[in-house]
């Protein structure tokens, strides 16, 4: 896999051992494209797999970048994947939901990438709203597979559906936080 813009163009990001299923560089590039320059953005990746993402959005100037992966076999992969970002960083080794509930800041994007077995994704949404993580007028991403779609409503608590768009079986949602 290679960072598909920004500063750290072309840049290569190594898989992770285990079972992973990277964000196809078409739908990064996609995404990265709907949100446009992330200059002084807080961004924080969910289920983070390879790190891919995060730094993607940190080539394309978010900071500081969170990363939150529960398999702790994944946790070398990633930190050398994140050896030459320059920008503030953190990765954190825990469960997803966990850190959801303990984490005492906010951010203006979140990106989760759950894996597609798990169940009730949208149960990340509303952790993500209940907890207050994103600021005023913040964006919650999230990609799961298609099949999945009737389970997702126009709004979860204060996060309001914008955008809506489909990768092969993958689809991608943007909710916006009101303000």
């Amino acid at each position: 896999m290679r960072i598909t813009g920004g500063q750290y163009l072309r840049r290569n990001i190594v898989c992770p051992p285990g079972i992973i299923r990277p964000a196809m560089d078409r739908m990064r590039e996609s995404l990265f494209s709907i949100l446009g320059p992330l200059d002084g953005m807080s961004f924080l990746d969910l289920f983070s797999g390879s790190g891919c993402v995060a730094i993607e959005a940190a080539s394309r100037g978010a900071e500081p970048i969170h990363l939150v992966e529960g398999d702790r076999g994944k946790k070398e992969t990633i930190e050398g994947n994140l050896s030459f970002v320059k920008e503030d960083k953190h990765l954190f080794i825990m469960d997803v939901m966990r850190y959801l509930s303990s984490c005492m800041r906010r951010y203006d994007v979140i990106y989760a990438d759950p894996p597609f077995k798990m169940e009730d994704k949208v149960a990340i949404a509303a952790k993500v709203d209940a907890a207050g993580l994103l600021e005023d007028g913040g964006l919650f991403i999230i990609h799961y597979p298609e099949e999945e779609d009737r389970l997702w409503s126009e709004a979860v608590g204060q996060l309001t559906l914008i955008d809506k768009r489909k990768y092969g079986r993958s689809m991608l949602r943007f909710y916006r936080k009101g303000q």
